[in-house]
């Protein structure tokens, strides 16, 4: 696997020196050591590094940088493949292209992307696509036009079936209005459509559980921590599930698990 110093880093992101110190420090990427203790970045550490930069220039909130960043580098190759690789931002999806392929990382509003050939020198940006963007739309209006947003975040999944975000927030939205069956169907076919995604699967945990429907949300809560094993607030739903249906000890090291985590937080 090729290995990137920070001369290097510098020249193919044209980031200055405290940028790229500063974003190993918030734990974005943990470059090797080399000789004489210095860092070497692979390829991968290189698309996160520039990544985060653009989000955090964006001003998005930590949580969603994070999760950005931690579904992104599940994604990419160690190295770059023969048949290019590229990632950028169509509207307020990430998207991957790699070849002929093209598939979404996760979603992140602003994103930059780059392409190009790291080991050549060249790591261009690229420019969004002017699409509609009614994921976005459908945001800013949900507190004021609930029936609005459902419209939006529906022409969004017409657009995009893959927009997983889209399907979350629309089943969200329905629950929260009072639909639960019209949320229960969304959230079955977002999963059917966009596989494993923790959020969704916790959502859906949520709108069981006040559907009565106990067990079917410790099922939904045990696949979000499956595809996302520190994801704290569904060990603490858990506890509390696994308290009512009369299962202590499975409460206990449920609850163990949420506090270990958010110490570690």
């Amino acid at each position: 696997m090729q290995r990137y110093g920070v001369r290097e880093v510098e020249k193919l992101l044209q980031l200055p020196r405290s940028t790229i110190r500063a974003l190993v420090s918030a734990g974005f990427v943990s470059p090797a050591r080399g000789p004489r203790n210095t860092w070497l970045f692979s390829f991968q550490d290189l698309i996160v590094l520039r990544t985060a930069q653009a989000l955090v220039a964006a001003r998005l909130p930590a949580r969603r940088i994070t999760r950005s960043i931690r579904a992104l580098r599940r994604h990419l190759p160690d190295a770059m493949p023969l048949s290019g690789l590229s990632i950028g931002a169509v509207a307020d999806r990430v998207v991957v292209r790699e070849g002929v392929s093209r598939w979404q990382a996760d979603s992140g509003q602003y994103l930059l992307g780059f392409e190009g050939d790291p080991a050549a020198g060249s790591l261009s940006v690229l420019q969004a696509k002017p699409d509609p963007n009614w994921f976005a739309h459908g945001e800013t209006i949900e507190a004021s036009d609930s029936v609005g947003a459902i419209d939006a975040y529906r022409r969004a999944i017409a657009a995009d079936p893959s927009h997983v975000e889209a399907r979350i927030n629309l089943g969200r939205l329905l629950h929260n209005t009072g639909r639960l069956a019209q949320a229960e169907g969304v959230y079955r076919e977002a999963i059917a459509a966009c596989g494993d995604d923790a959020l969704l699967f916790f959502n859906f945990g949520v709108l069981l559980d006040d559907m009565k429907r106990k067990e079917e949300a410790v099922k939904a809560y045990e696949e979000a921590l499956r595809v996302d094993p520190s994801f704290a607030d569904c060990c603490y739903n858990l506890a509390l599930l696994c308290e009512e249906l009369g299962r202590p000890r499975d409460a206990i090291r449920h609850m163990a698990r949420y506090r270990r985590l958010r110490r570690g937080q």
